[in-house]
């Protein structure tokens, strides 16, 4: 073995300096740095929104002031919210439009890389006679006289009881006689 491959094997077998509680008391460094970082960011956020809030909605001093006058700072705001609103919804139309062109430039992308995903179609197992069938007049007229093909089935009539008149059944087995006759039936 040459030196410069033996120093190689040497250096990539060369293990770190740093000991497993160093890496696990920097690791648990950079997490303390990174939460207090995070609660002074959450923390600047709700500044700039109080700050924002204070710029383009002063405070109301409603003190003092006639109905009149209540009410056309009632419909000042209103005014002020109506405006609000249209702009929220312009910005949301925006959005929604630019997220569209970004999901469309994405897909001509993949087309131009040529990398885009086909659905897999189901396997069918067809016979070398169904392709040829399947080719073929004959079996496009057979199966449009499919009708012809079919055997007849021919139902036979079952038998009907007659219907008698339920009441003069009622009279003949009511009283003695009936019981007699369904006494000599039943022998």
């Amino acid at each position: 073995m040459s030196s410069t491959t033996y120093f190689l094997v040497f250096h990539l077998q060369k293990k770190s300096k740093c000991s497993a509680t160093r890496k696990q008391f920097l690791k648990s460094k950079l997490l303390m740095k990174a939460a207090s970082m995070l609660v002074s960011e959450t923390e600047q956020c709700r500044c700039e929104r109080e700050r924002t809030l204070k710029e383009s909605v002063p405070p109301l001093s409603l003190s003092g002031l006639s109905a009149q006058q209540l009410q056309e700072l009632c419909k000042d705001l209103h005014r002020k919210i109506d405006t609000v609103d249209e702009a929220r919804y312009d910005l949301e139309v925006k959005v929604d439009k630019n997220k569209k062109e970004i999901q469309t430039l994405l897909q001509k992308i993949g087309e131009m890389k040529g990398s885009m995903t086909r659905t897999k179609l189901k396997r069918v197992k067809k016979s070398a006679d169904d392709m040829l069938g399947a080719l073929t007049e004959s079996k496009i007229s057979s199966k449009a006289d499919f009708k012809a093909n079919l055997k007849t089935v021919k139902k036979e009539e079952e038998k009907k009881e007659e219907v008698t008149d339920w009441r003069k059944n009622v009279e003949a087995m009511s009283g003695m006689e009936g019981r007699k006759k369904l006494f000599a039936a039943g022998l």
